[in-house]
């Protein structure tokens, strides 16, 4: 085999391996796409960044909010959907020379988050605590979405 012949040949394999990682990535991606679990989608649409964990009773949400106040946020459900969002307005300032600022452009900070809910969620009980930064809003599962332990008699 020529080495043109061989060169053509690699680069045959490395494009074909280039198109079947970009079908199985962008499967996955379209999979995950809008659910709580694809960091790298979330992260891209310029969102803040969340941890989801499961328990046996309960789901938690982690959403980052540095510098916010409870009062700053709104958490609810609506058609099954739960919505994040917080709004922080302050003050713009170009020029303020007592506090030694020459430039603050901290004027407003807000996200807002959705999130589809499933039957697993028990949404009225649903609560959201605000502590050191964090959003921790917590979703109790339904009863039958708990898991139980049976015990079965061997006879």
């Amino acid at each position: 085999m020529t080495n043109a012949n061989q060169n053509r040949n690699l680069t045959s394999s490395k494009e074909m391996t280039n198109v079947v990682d970009g079908i199985f990535n962008n499967t996955l991606r379209r999979f995950f796409d809008g659910n709580l679990w694809d960091a790298e989608t979330i992260n891209s649409r310029g969102s803040v960044p969340v941890n989801v964990r499961e328990t046996d009773q309960h789901y938690e949400v982690d959403v980052v909010a540095p510098g916010c106040r409870k009062e700053d946020f709104s958490v609810m459900v609506q058609h099954n959907e739960l919505q994040v969002s917080c709004v922080k307005d302050e003050a713009k300032k170009d020029r303020d020379e007592n506090a030694g600022w020459v430039r603050n452009e901290y004027v407003q900070r807000s996200f807002r988050r959705h999130f589809t809910l499933d039957d697993t969620v028990d949404a009225q009980k649903i609560n959201a605590t605000y502590t050191d930064g964090i959003l921790r809003i917590t979703l109790p599962k339904t009863e039958k979405a708990k898991p139980r332990l049976l015990s079965i008699e061997v006879k």
